[in-house]
């Protein structure tokens, strides 16, 4: 009897771990996670249940305890300064305190050796702010339910630091140090503001975060680029740019460091990367005149509570849905090639017709954003009334990069002092006039005409300019900075007027909405066949850190770059199996795709086979445009898929598989059920409509009994 007690005890207490994980991880409920801001003796808190930030208050202020509170983690192992900021080529530490002798660890009981640095910017006070968005949007395309009815609707708070300085060359230079700590999750955003009430100053480098943290392994001997990072923090800036359609290849700001002071370390030439500073490379040497103010990048710095890929990469995909909600917006367009108004025209009723919510004039195509013209604004302004009519949204492509103006708009190379240098090889510059007026004539464009959605190719890469005569910058030093700056305003005072952004790089935490999901464009010359496959990887990898919104594939309806009648589509009617394949696997996954070419249909079939599609999506429309576990990636010799997962959501989950043999396909195939939320049994309906419940085992798998058709695709809804 005693025996089966203690079982029965066991098994309990097993049940009890499970239900009160799933009870307590804010990726399934974050209801519970409530930000706050307290001043406790000499003590200033920031916490919200997941992430906890403790500043000490004595002759500085100093951040003494950063702790992942989901895995009691202590991410603190010595006492930096808040930021640091360079002025006149002098560096001058924000805040921090000097005298903590052993840099492994920091023993709280040290707190009396601690002592102020005169030099430093020493705290003068705090203040306490709601939290509000980065970027004014207005949405006007569609969003998931849960963010359309919340939109705008930012919870947390913020914590102001202000700093001075008793030099007398610094005298009314006040730096504030900003963070925004969130309501359910476990992510703070900071950054650096300095407000000059002196005479001018030079702005060499603001380095907005710097972090002595405990380091990630121990190596005797070894390279810091030999060794891991800081995988408990990841961190993000809104400073990213490389054409690469991944921010860790596009990050310009994160630098790891060696800490030579910290000479208790296991690596013998104190080699281990474990001092973090935030600061971009080129940037932003400026000047700032009196009374002006300026403000540093952000950084969104997300406490990791794991390893597993699937896991960290929801866990940044929630962040982007919490401080850059815009980029959750998804309007279903075509890429139309046009020669004349009367192919727009009838590409508009084509969408109208099927389902589809825009169209985007593509490269290639009769339109000039940069003609001014009362005539060309007049026309363009006609056929966005005449899509607008129609309920359908209207947008264009317009080229940066890739092209050169003239050797007195171009990026002028630093070496060479001539046109050149740039990422590819000549490109205007920015700050440039025939920059600025671009800038312009975009904003006109579309102040004028009524456009919604505007295609922007380029700038990538943050080229740096020499020229002096350029009015957007002065010189080399802060030719990156300002050309950003004017880029990133282009992007916020669109996106102020409801404008959806598909841009060129990594600029959603300024506005934009969707990049590439990630692709080689010569692929959409190889074969249909070679194609679905590898639209299906590209969606497998660019789904495992983006939202499906922030990713658009492509279908080549016409001939693109190359190949043969293999490779498109057209004539529709004669290939529509391999059509809504392609359709299929992309709405599956809640990734938008570019269907460029003249029209969408050719016959009544194409055209009733496209709108049923479409209406397919529209119905599972939410749950579809929810965040991807990645199943099996294609390999072309088994079946491969992706599931859509949604907690909090009337439909808790979506499984996509697909079969790319010749062989239909039985399987038993095992589920990861833990982030729909469901913990003990599942109601699955199939694609034929087939309701069975499935009991979720004790490690949280179903195991789902599949048949796939040959070369084809089923569907699994999760209830």
């Amino acid at each position: 009897m005693r025996n089966k007690v203690s079982l029965l005890f066991f098994l309990l207490c097993i049940i009890s771990q499970f239900s009160l994980q799933a009870q307590n991880d804010w990726l399934l409920d974050n209801s519970h996670y409530t930000a706050k801001i307290a001043k406790k003796e000499n003590k200033i808190i920031i916490e919200n249940g997941l992430v906890r930030r403790t500043f000490l208050v004595s002759e500085n202020l100093a951040c003494i305890d950063y702790t992942n509170l989901s895995t009691e983690q202590q991410l603190i192992r010595s006492i930096e300064p808040e930021a640091r900021i360079v002025i006149n080529k002098i560096a001058y530490n924000i805040g921090g305190l000097e005298g903590q002798k052993e840099k492994a660890y920091l023993d709280l009981n040290w707190e009396k050796n601690l002592h102020a640095n005169l030099k430093d910017f020493y705290f003068t006070k705090y203040t306490t702010e709601a939290i509000d968005s980065f970027v004014n949007y207005t949405p006007i395309t569609w969003m998931p339910t849960a963010y359309a009815s919340g939109v705008k609707k930012f919870k947390g708070q913020q914590l102001v630091l202000s700093f001075a300085s008793s030099l007398p060359a610094l005298k009314g230079v006040i730096v504030k140090v900003h963070y925004n700590i969130y309501d359910g999750i476990p992510l703070i955003a900071k950054w650096v503001s300095i407000e000059n009430g002196s005479s001018t100053i030079h702005i060499d480098r603001v380095v907005n975060e710097v972090l002595g943290l405990v380091e990630e392994e121990s190596a005797v001997v070894g390279k810091p680029e030999e060794m891991k990072k800081q995988h408990g923090l990841y961190i993000e800036t809104n400073y990213a740019f490389n054409n690469s359609m991944r921010y860790d290849i596009s990050d310009h700001t994160t630098h790891w460091d060696i800490d030579s002071s910290y000479t208790s370390q296991v690596n013998y030439n104190y080699q281990t990367p474990c001092l973090l500073s935030v600061y971009p490379d080129k940037a932003p040497g400026i000047d700032l005149d009196p009374h002006e103010k300026f403000r540093s990048v952000r950084s969104f710095e997300l406490l990791m509570d794991s390893y597993d890929r699937s896991r960290r990469g929801l866990m940044i995909k929630k962040m982007y849905r919490t401080v850059a909600p815009w980029v959750t917006q998804n309007p279903i367009f075509m890429h139309l090639v046009s020669k004349n108004d009367e192919e727009v025209k009838n590409a508009i009723d084509q969408c109208a017709a099927t389902g589809f919510e825009a169209v985007i004039l593509s490269f290639g195509s009769h339109l000039n954003m940069e003609d001014v013209s009362e005539q060309n604004i007049n026309k363009w302004k006609l056929l966005a009334n005449y899509a607008h009519q129609k309920n359908i949204l209207i947008g264009g492509y317009s080229l940066f990069s890739s092209r050169t103006i003239g050797p007195e708009e171009d990026v002028i190379d630093a070496v060479t002092g001539k046109p050149g240098g740039a990422f590819f090889g000549n490109a205007p510059c920015f700050g440039s006039k025939w920059g600025l007026a671009y800038r312009d004539k975009i904003i006109n464009f579309y102040t004028k005409t009524g456009f919604n959605i505007w295609e922007n190719d380029g700038p990538y890469p943050g080229d740096v300019c020499a020229s002096t005569q350029h009015p957007g910058h002065k010189g080399l030093d802060d030719s990156q900075w300002k050309q950003m700056e004017i880029q990133k305003g282009l992007y916020q005072s669109l996106t102020k007027m409801g404008v959806y952004i598909n841009a060129p790089d990594w600029y959603f935490l300024d506005g934009t909405h969707k990049i590439a999901v990630g692709y080689r464009e010569v692929n959409f010359s190889l074969s249909r066949e070679q194609q679905i496959i590898l639209n299906r990887q590209n969606i497998f990898d660019g789904t495992q850190e983006k939202t499906p919104s922030m990713g658009w594939g492509f279908v080549p309806l016409t001939k693109y770059q190359g190949g043969g009648l293999e490779a498109v589509l057209e004539p529709l009617q004669d290939h529509l199996k391999d059509y809504q394949q392609l359709m299929i696997q992309y709405f599956g996954a809640g990734v938008q795709a570019c269907y460029r070419g003249p029209r969408l249909y050719d016959t009544e079939l194409t055209q009733n086979m496209v709108r049923t599609t479409i209406d397919w999506y529209k119905k599972y429309r939410n749950i579809l445009n929810a965040d991807n576990i990645p199943l099996r990636r294609a390999d072309g010799r088994d079946w491969d898929g992706w599931m859509h997962v949604d907690a909090a959501g009337k439909e808790k989950g979506f499984v996509m598989l697909f079969n790319p043999t010749n062989q239909m396909m039985s399987r038993k195939i095992k589920i990861p059920i833990y982030y729909t939320g469901i913990k003990l049994e599942a109601k699955i309906t199939d694609n034929k409509g087939g309701l069975r419940k499935y009991n979720v085992s004790k490690d949280n798998f179903i195991e789902l009994a599949v048949v796939i058709p040959a070369k084809g695709y089923c569907w699994y809804l999760i209830q």
